[in-house]
């Protein structure tokens, strides 16, 4: 088994019969051996498993158990949006096959993309890695890189340019993600009335549209073993054609510092990486994006507070999931003390010129 996967969650099984049938009458010149699956450990969204036949490999993308928000695990949107940009970059894997619920073949839609190798970064460095600052600011110069690139797409050479609607995207998203949080609402938090207002009444004049990934952290990439170039880049379920410094207010809002916050902290898990002396800070990452793409970051104090706000609601949807027994996966249980601490920062900060 592999250190990334785990034995399947109790009750996130998959028709193993149905599977190995379709993925027989979809792709072709599949070994003779019998189809194994494990799951991915990582990730709190999307159900991710890792399928095997023989020497042969891919993944599995599906969405969550019990109800899901309007528009959102749209699986065939994700495969669409994956076969339009893998041509153009490099770290987006290949999508094989979509298979819509109608189908019935593991009871919901999902697609099958290829295997990616490499490490992926979290909490902690592979043991057989020697640490140095050095190393830290290599990788996080190779993710300001890798997201400029992402943003330098000609998107209107794919078919986001029929897919998506730029104009209005921010005021969208702000509202938009509004409503996500009142929809899953489970208690209610002092400052949330004040900071809806804060956000709406702040919105910024948008930079020119381009393609965003929109859920661009460290975990979400996979670099080679020498850590010389990203391998991968998961996850794309959220992405669309909008303001660029809302995908880099996303990435910074999943960067922790040494020095940050304690509201920032989830106090149930260990620091990531980018804490590690070497590693830029969020300033010298939004300064360092700024140079290599010439866009002007004076206003991301409110992309910032906007992106903490939505990573809250993320929270939201997913402690709400678990409050209402939709899943069991008791990683979720303590949540709710995340999301508010989230809200308090996002409160104390409306007043600041820069989140730090």
């Amino acid at each position: 088994m592999s250190s990334e996967t785990i034995p399947v969650r109790d009750g996130e099984e998959l028709n193993l019969i149905n599977l190995e049938s379709f993925l027989r009458e979809n792709i072709k010149n599949l070994p003779t051996d019998p189809l194994t699956v494990e799951q991915f450990s990582a990730g709190r969204s999307n159900l991710t498993y890792l399928l095997k036949i023989g020497d042969w490999e891919a993944v599995l993308r599906r969405p969550p158990l019990g109800p899901v928000p309007p528009k959102a695990h749209d699986m065939e949107r994700e495969f669409t949006i994956l076969n339009e940009i893998s041509p153009y970059f490099s770290p987006a894997p290949k999508p094989y096959v979509f298979a819509g619920k109608e189908q019935n073949i593991i009871e919901s839609p999902f697609f099958i993309m290829e295997r990616r190798h490499g490490v992926v970064l979290d909490t902690a460095f592979p043991k057989d890695v020697k640490y140095t600052e050095e190393l830290g600011r290599e990788i996080s110069k190779r993710m300001v890189d890798t997201l400029v690139a992402l943003h330098q797409i000609d998107y209107t050479k794919t078919k986001l340019k029929e897919m998506t609607r730029p104009e209005g995207f921010v005021e969208r998203q702000v509202n938009g993600w509004i409503h996500r949080y009142e929809r899953s609402k489970t208690e209610e938090l002092d400052g949330i009335e004040q900071l809806k207002t804060w956000m709406l009444n702040n919105i910024p004049e948008s930079q020119n549209p381009t393609i965003i990934h929109y859920d661009y952290k460290l975990n979400n990439l996979m670099f080679n073993e020498d850590f010389d170039y990203i391998n991968g880049l998961f996850d794309w379920e959220m992405t669309t054609v909008g303001d660029p410094l809302t995908d880099l207010g996303v990435a910074m809002s999943y960067w922790k510092e040494d020095n940050d916050s304690s509201l920032l902290k989830k106090g149930t898990e260990d620091d990531p990486v980018t804490t590690y002396p070497g590693f830029m800070t969020r300033n010298e990452f939004m300064e360092a994006y700024a140079k290599k793409s010439g866009r002007d970051v004076s206003n991301m104090n409110f992309y910032l507070i906007f992106s903490y706000f939505k990573l809250a609601v993320i929270c939201q949807q997913i402690y709400f999931r678990w409050k209402k027994g939709q899943t069991k996966d008791v990683r979720f249980k303590d949540l709710n003390v995340y999301v508010n601490n989230l809200i308090q920062y996002c409160v104390e900060n409306t007043s600041r010129n820069n989140l730090t």
